[in-house]
């Protein structure tokens, strides 16, 4: 099990055990806020892990549901985990609070399965390449774009330890000849993705453009895995201003089905490193 905890996951699986709670015991949000003395709202929000509940609501809620004191107490620790800052937290003003969410469970995810259209996936790109991609967006002011930057390299410490992440990624051929930067920030990237392929855990591999249509023309996703069983897997999609985080297990399946389509339709590992080595060249 990995070593690196997040608030954003002990937040994630405290609302799931209170939403399990209280519909094994029957009763109705609003009599749940009744007994902790909080508004239903406050509830629904503990439930769909929108904000780091308080431990005496916890506390409140554990003695409604007739808990004995160890449930309890495994309860009140994630709720004072939850609690916890993330080193993300001091870049608020870099990461919109759509993302905060994704950053916060990136910290503690074991695998990270992907498909990429546009652009090389953000773990593996090199800081040059990734100032380029930052600072294409006229909108983006120097001292946010930094910031931005800085999260996104701080981001690659997650690679660090024996307890990093295994990475997936299916790459789109497109994203290798777009050139981002200039050609010697290409160039870089590109080796720097040949050198990454060969790391343990590591797997890269480009569906290439003859490949023609296939099912995900409608753009990139990841699939988040997470060490403990207790935390299932979610799917990320993100759109200019916001994203969307997928939980039923129906809609993780669809994305695990679609991204096993995709790596069906790629190169392998060694036919990618090729081409990745080849495009480099020219």
């Amino acid at each position: 099990m990995a070593s690196r905890t997040s608030p954003t996951v002990r937040r994630r699986r405290l609302a799931s055990e209170m939403r399990r709670l209280r519909k094994e015991s029957g009763k109705t949000r609003e009599e749940a806020a009744r007994y902790a003395d909080i508004a239903p709202a406050t509830v629904s929000r503990i439930e769909a892990a929108m904000h780091a509940p308080k431990v005496a609501d916890i506390m409140a809620l554990c003695k409604f549901y007739d808990l004995d004191d160890d449930r309890a107490e495994v309860l009140i620790t994630l709720a004072r985990q939850s609690r916890q800052r993330g080193w993300w937290q001091k870049y608020g003003d870099a990461i919109p609070a759509w993302f905060e969410v994704y950053v916060g469970l990136e910290e503690e995810v074991s695998e990270i399965r992907s498909y990429q259209s546009e652009a090389i996936f953000g773990l593996l790109q090199t800081e040059a390449y990734a100032r380029a991609v930052i600072f294409a967006d006229d909108d983006v002011s120097p001292d946010s774009g930094e910031r931005t930057l800085e999260v996104r390299m701080r981001r690659q410490k997650v690679f660090e330890g024996p307890d990093r992440p295994k990475l997936w990624i299916i790459q789109n051929e497109a994203a290798l000849h777009r050139q981002v930067g200039s050609q010697a920030v290409m160039c870089e990237q590109l080796d720097h993705l040949v050198v990454l392929s060969r790391m343990p855990g590591v797997t890269i591999q480009v569906l290439p453009l003859v490949s023609g249509a296939h099912p995900s023309m409608h753009g990139a996703f990841e699939i988040l895995g997470f060490p403990d069983r207790r935390d299932p897997d979610v799917v990320y999609v993100d759109y200019r201003n916001g994203c969307i985080y997928l939980e039923e297990q129906e809609e993780v399946d669809d994305y695990v089905q679609l991204f096993n389509q995709l790596r069906a339709r790629a190169l392998g590992p060694d036919e990618t490193r090729a081409l990745i080595a080849q495009v480099a060249r020219k």
